[in-house]
């Protein structure tokens, strides 16, 4: 399966969509006039669990945060886990 990130500004949501569905999800709070991203939730599907979604989806979203040149408050445990463990997303840490 493809999965595809998308964005939702409006609704402050990355999403990981594959066939229609969403695969996974990471929620923000944008501060500062939208130049820091606070992401405090991600969520996969308990059926989806296991599958590498979340961490795929935490990957891409951090790549488009950078080339949007914001930077990031991992409040979330699964991205603060990621950028720790992933020393080169490190520099988008506020």
């Amino acid at each position: 399966m493809t999965a595809a990130l998308e964005h939702d500004e409006d609704a402050h949501q990355y999403r990981l969509v594959g066939d229609g569905e969403t695969l996974s999800l990471a929620d923000y709070r944008p501060l500062d006039g939208g130049t820091t991203l606070v992401f405090h939730h991600t969520l996969t599907p308990p059926a989806l669990r296991g599958n590498g979604y979340a961490e795929d989806l935490v990957r891409r979203a951090l790549d488009d945060v950078r080339a949007g040149g914001h930077r990031v408050v991992a409040t979330c445990w699964f991205v603060d886990q990621f950028i720790d463990e992933h020393p080169a997303y490190a520099d988008l840490r506020a």
